[in-house]
Formats: C-alpha cells, structure tokens, sequence
C-alpha cells in the first residue's frame, strides 16, 4: 500500500491478509451483507435492480432472491434473530422479512436516506452517509439516539455499510478503500482497515468497496464491492 493512503488518518492501521477468493456476482450493486448460518445475505441496490438475496458463499450461486419494486433503491441489512431488516435509500421504507422464506412481515418507515444498517445484539445501527449513525429499537424502529463518529475528534463522514466485529462496528466510507472499527459506546474510531488494490485489475466495472460479512465461527471477514466479480476472506488482528 502507498504510504500516503494513511494520511489524514489518527488511528492505528489494523493488519489483514487475504485467505480466500470467491466469485460474486458482477451484476451485484452490493448494498449490505451478512454471514449467517453458512449462508451469505446480500442486499443490491439501483432502481430497477434491488434484490434481497441467500447466497451460497463458496460459489456465489443465488439460493433464493425476492426482487423489489422498480422504484425502490435497497440498502443496509441487518439479522435481528429469525428476521431480516432491509433499508432502502430515499424512499424512506424499510421491510421485514422471515429469514427462512423472504416473506415480507412488516413495514416501517423513517426520515432521511438510510444506507447501511446491523444488529448489535440490542438495537439497530443505521447510518445515512453523515457522520452520525442511529441507534433504533429493534421492535418498533424508533430512533433512541445518535452517535457522532470520529477519528481523534474529526468526524468521519460517509459511513456505509456496517456490520458488528465482536463487540465493534466496522463501517464501510463510502467512495474509499477505508473500513473504520469503531467503538461504540464512544464513537471514536479506533482502527483502519485499508483495503486499496484489493481487487485488483480484475475488472475495470467494478464500483467501490462495500459489503462486510463477520464468520462469527471461524473468526472472518468476507469482504466485497458494488459490481465486483470477486469476494474475499480476511483474517483480521482485533
């Protein structure tokens, strides 16, 4: 990595090293992601496109996949036990899902964009391209709070795609290599993951990273990007 990728940067660097490659699907416009159960979610985003999907991790053969409607434009996704949360971007609704069969449960609305979103075990995490991210209740949806982001007291703007590592949030920066580990109770970012070149040259339609997956078992991150024809597995220092 050029050294200049860590400038502006105050938090350590967080050390990782690719395990394993898989193929993902290029046509993907990844959104959110999840690991549950030797299952991948994923959901993809653009009008026209948006999907909720199972993914078979090994092969990136699609399970089962429910297509929304043209105008909505899908976002975060969140487990909250035998459910999915799924966002979508200006449409300001979200939908609830069995896990098992995609069949919608409910919905619910909320103001503002909405871009990536996970579960801590007690209340969503959603946040909206700011600096800040909302913690809601996971039963009605309400907002409870906010957490301002920050790295040595600069916000961090464009947080995307989150997902729970242990007991600390990673979120995606939109339009960057960067995924910051955050701490939560705080909001101070406490390391960086910088993933420049990950993918390569292996596809010149590839748009940006985004999409973190945690293997609780196996202690991995899978890791990809909007339109990218490959996904990867990381070993992470934490």
């Amino acid at each position: 990595m050029p050294a200049n990728d860590a400038v502006g940067l105050v938090a350590p660097l967080i050390k990782w090293r690719v395990v394993a490659a898989y193929a993902h699907d290029r046509q993907a416009f990844t959104q959110g992601l999840l690991f549950y159960d030797g299952l991948l979610y994923e959901s993809t985003g653009r009008r026209g496109h948006s999907q909720l999907r199972a993914v078979r991790p090994r092969d990136g053969r699609v399970l089962r996949r429910l297509v929304l409607p043209p105008t909505l434009f899908a976002e975060g996704l969140a487990r909250v036990g035998q459910q999915l949360v799924q966002l979508t971007w200006q449409a300001g609704r979200g939908f609830v899902y069995a896990l098992d069969d995609f069949r919608l449960l409910r919905e619910f609305t909320y103001p503002g964009e909405g871009w990536g979103l996970t579960f801590d075990g007690k209340h969503l995490l959603m946040s909206d391209g700011s600096a800040q991210l909302r913690v809601l209740d996971a039963r009605d949806f309400t907002e409870l709070r906010r957490i301002k982001v920050h790295d040595d007291g600069a916000p961090v703007r464009q947080l995307n795609e989150l997902e729970m590592v242990g007991g600390d949030l990673f979120a995606n920066v939109w339009q960057s290599d960067r995924i910051a580990r955050i701490d939560v109770s705080s909001g101070r970012v406490t390391g960086w993951l910088l993933l420049e070149n990950l993918l390569g040259l292996a596809s010149t339609r590839a748009d940006v990273l985004n999409g973190m997956a945690w293997d609780e078992v196996k202690q991995q991150l899978w890791v990809t990007g909007k339109l990218w024809p490959r996904i990867f597995v990381l070993e992470i220092d934490q």
